[in-house]
């Protein structure tokens, strides 16, 4: 095979437990694989990976400037690469992964991990809204071999431009575990602390839970959350541990007693969102409180695992994390559930998915359109 294919994120290699799952797979099936990412002030060093990392260092950490300086480095640094295939991970990295893919005549897919345009950051933003959004219509319908996340998103891609979406969901390795009794009970949120997340209503609810909350993450409702934990004078209760590294990330999510998947409805993005952390919570074995969309309810039907809420509000956090805090029958039995559940909803299968997707992509031809003749398009070979 010795295929190469490059990814392309704005993010931290350290942290991104989905690409390091993806890129893992992706070198065992024996590709050779380079990850792109971000090199930030704090970063820490790179762990060795059965792939090559690559982090490019901007003067600019966020904002406007870093976008712009980010998507010119990686153009550049892109430019003189060679590969097989190349993958813009989510819209901010689209641009350059396009434009590589046409001067190199290289193959292209796109990896949409969410519904970029609609998260809430974007989406009550005008003016980036329309930026991001003309990024999208200009970009998106040219790629053909493209995944995503669940069935909510890929349809809505498909309704926006024709295309349609593989599913690989990003589930989290089966591993051997042991749930031992927990020697001290907290809930725990991690991931991005980012808008949408329903800080607003979360922090403010341990006024009334007898409980501490871990949050392990960073991002951009960061500050905020910090005001709000001390406008509450919750400084005892609320623990703010900061990225963590996916190890020792592991381990804190394994000792915690409940998880925290939350999201606001604005924006299309949070209500069809499959977050990370609802299936790490899963294979930890440890119930969660989560919002009773589409996709995670259609997952916790069956054999419920997590305790869904459509209430977001403070009082209903409260009480529902109380609920799960004090009744063990409710409690053992979602633990239970996990335990099984796991068995069946895990990375190994998915990755299957994965493996034979950029195995058609690699293997497609490009044929002549029809409706321009002279003119050629990526044709994306049916699974069957």
């Amino acid at each position: 095979m010795n295929k190469t294919i490059i990814l392309t994120v704005t993010s931290d290699l350290s942290y991104d437990q989905r690409m390091i799952r993806i890129c893992n797979s992706l070198a065992n099936a024996g590709y050779k694989v380079l990850l792109v990412g971000r090199k930030l002030r704090s970063s820490l060093p790179l762990i060795d990976q059965p792939f090559r990392q690559k982090r490019i260092p901007c003067i600019f950490e966020k904002g406007k400037l870093f976008y712009a300086e980010y998507n010119t480095r990686l153009f550049f640094y892109l430019l003189f690469k060679k590969m097989d295939c190349i993958c813009a991970v989510d819209l901010d990295t689209i641009l350059p992964g396009y434009f590589i893919s046409r001067i190199k005549k290289t193959k292209r897919v796109y990896d949409a991990h969410e519904l970029f345009c609609e998260m809430k950051e974007i989406v009550t933003r005008p003016g980036i809204y329309r930026v991001w959004k003309k990024i999208e219509r200009y970009t998106v319908p040219k790629f053909v071999h493209v995944y995503t996340v669940n069935e909510p998103i890929a349809n809505e891609f498909n309704k926006m431009y024709g295309v349609q979406y593989e599913v690989i969901r990003n589930i989290a390795m089966l591993k051997n575990i042991r749930v031992a009794e927990k020697k001290e009970r907290f809930i725990l949120y991690q991931g991005a602390v980012n808008e949408g997340r329903c800080f607003e209503t979360l922090i403010p609810a341990f006024i009334n839970i007898n409980c501490k909350l871990v949050i392990c993450g960073d991002g951009n409702f960061m500050n905020q959350a910090k005001q709000l934990v001390t406008e509450h004078n919750l400084q005892e209760k609320v623990i703010f541990k900061g990225k963590i590294q996916p190890e020792e990330l592991a381990v804190i999510t394994q000792q915690a007693y409940i998880g925290i998947t939350l999201f606001e409805k604005t924006g299309l993005s949070n209500y069809y969102s499959l977050a990370n952390r609802f299936f790490d919570y899963l294979h930890a074995g440890i119930p969660q409180l989560c919002v009773n969309y589409p996709v995670y309810a259609a997952l916790n039907n069956q054999l419920p695992f997590a305790w869904l809420v459509d209430d977001t509000g403070s009082t209903n956090l409260s009480a529902q994390l109380n609920n799960l805090l004090s009744n063990e029958v409710l409690y053992d039995e979602l633990q239970h559930n996990c335990l099984i559940v796991r068995e069946h909803v895990n990375w190994q299968q998915e990755e299957k998915k994965l493996i034979s997707f950029m195995l058609s992509c690699l293997n497609a031809e490009k044929r002549s359109c029809r409706n321009n003749p002279g003119q050629h398009c990526d044709i994306s070979i049916q699974f069957v």
